[in-house]
């Protein structure tokens, strides 16, 4: 029987109860309007797009759901998976209040298309990220099961967020006091290519790393190559990041070295596919977050090819719209869609692992179920469908600047949203339920901190 200092070393070892899902659920509110601005007003959101309303969709995506997401999933892979304490703290709650009010700022700004307060949002955003990756950061370095490579490629995401957000901020600024050198719409791609490479699929290599040989399962990559992609890939978005600023004909070369990079990723990826390892028990199959998350790495493949063709084209009006199509297959095909497909396996090993919090030395009741067993299967695979074929269908949207079809994909994205939220039913349940409630025959965690 465990003692009463096992137990709480290992209740510290465990995700916090509520604050993971306060971030989550934001995401997913995000997500959900995200959606159904296409699915009730695509006119507003096709042709060029630097506009502000899709501007506000846009955002919605990037803060509201895959940043959102990540400072989420902090909270859980860094005690499960990284060996890293992530306690939620009342400080941790406000820190919380605060980035929801700035991301909220930035979008609700690019909705009404009044810019006063639109910078002083961004810095509140810049300053709840920061304040996250630094609790996440200073454990994370002295831990010692984790590969130097993959707290570098941690580190380096949170320091390209940063970058992103003081371009953003400048930005807004920019529109109401214009100072800023050089072409706008070249200025707002070095933003937009820094936060979607440089922090959001930085902070996705950076994870599955960790996370897909849990996951698919295989053995755990390490050595000198994560080293070698990682500081590829950095060193093709840095480039690519100030090559857009100056307006430089670089810009070709770095963008080919950011596709070296992902390049390199994809290498890990396949080794990792080459090396399996036993399933853990009760894996249900078909895998329905592994195969989101594979599908997310489809375009992400798809978008690093298209990314590579515009950087050489001539700007043309197809290319226009095919940039169109490389920002949704980028930002919705891959980034949203991985969120999508961690979460599958991420959430419900939390609430399964959370059971354990409510384990005493005198009731050490393990819960009776696995993990994959406290999702709804059903609608698992409604959302994989709709997502499935969403996607594509949206970016035959933007192509053809077809008002039905992007409607129609904002209905289908906007369902597959509401069955993927659904799905997880029991485990929204169980964390706002009474501390000490039953959860499938164990304790509800009534001693975490969060």
């Amino acid at each position: 029987m465990p003692t009463s200092d096992e137990l709480l070393s290992r209740r510290e070892r465990l995700p916090p109860r509520r604050l993971p899902l306060l971030y989550f659920g934001f995401a997913y509110l995000s997500l959900a309007t995200a959606f159904a601005a296409f699915a009730f007003a695509p006119a507003s959101l096709l042709g060029f797009f630097y506009h502000p309303r899709l501007l506000f969709v846009v955002h919605l995506l990037t803060l509201g759901w895959i940043t959102a997401s990540i400072l989420g999933a902090l909270h859980l892979v860094g005690p499960m998976a990284l060996s890293t304490p992530m306690p939620a703290r009342r400080r941790d709650y406000w820190i919380f209040a605060f980035y929801v009010f700035g991301s909220t700022g930035v979008i609700f700004h690019f909705l009404v298309e009044e810019f006063s307060g639109l910078g002083l949002s961004g810095l509140i955003v810049a300053g709840c990220v920061g304040e996250v990756g630094w609790k996440a950061l200073r454990p994370l370095a002295s831990a010692p099961r984790v590969p130097g490579a993959v707290k570098l490629h941690f580190a380096l995401a949170f320091a390209n967020f940063l970058a992103a957000a003081a371009m953003g901020v400048l930005l807004a600024f920019h529109k109401l006091w214009p100072f800023l050198p050089g072409y706008i719409l070249s200025n707002v791609y070095a933003h937009v290519h820094m936060a979607a490479l440089g922090w959001a699929t930085m902070t996705v290599f950076a994870a599955a790393y960790r996370l897909l040989p849990m996951f698919l399962p295989s053995a755990m990559p390490g050595g000198f190559s994560l080293y070698l992609t990682g500081a590829v890939f950095e060193a093709g978005v840095l480039g690519l990041f100030v090559t857009l600023l100056l307006r430089s004909p670089w810009e070709k070369g770095f963008a080919v070295v950011t596709a070296l990079g992902i390049a390199g990723f994809f290498a890990h990826v396949v080794v990792m596919k080459l090396r399996p390892r036993p399933a853990p028990r009760g894996l249900p199959r078909p895998d329905l977050g592994v195969a989101q998350a594979l599908l997310a790495l489809a375009y992400l493949l798809a978008s690093t090819v298209l990314g590579l063709y515009l950087a050489f084209a001539e700007t043309t009006e197809t290319t226009l719209k095919l940039a169109a199509v490389y920002g949704v297959a980028a930002l919705v095909g891959f980034l949203a869609q991985m969120v999508v497909g961690i979460s599958g396996r991420l959430l419900p090993v939390y609430s399964w692992l959370a059971a354990y919090s409510e384990a005493t030395a005198e009731d050490p009741t393990p819960p009776a179920n696995t993990p994959h067993e406290l999702v709804d299967r059903r609608l698992q695979a409604l959302s994989f469908a709709l997502w499935a074929i969403g996607v594509p269908l949206l970016a035959a949207g933007f192509y053809t600047d077809g008002e039905a079809l992007a409607s129609a994909a904002g209905w289908l994205l906007l369902t597959a949203v509401v069955a993927g939220a659904a799905s997880y039913a029991t485990l929204w349940r169980d964390a706002w339920g009474p501390l000490g409630g039953d959860r499938g025959g164990a304790q509800g965690p009534k001693a975490t901190s969060g």
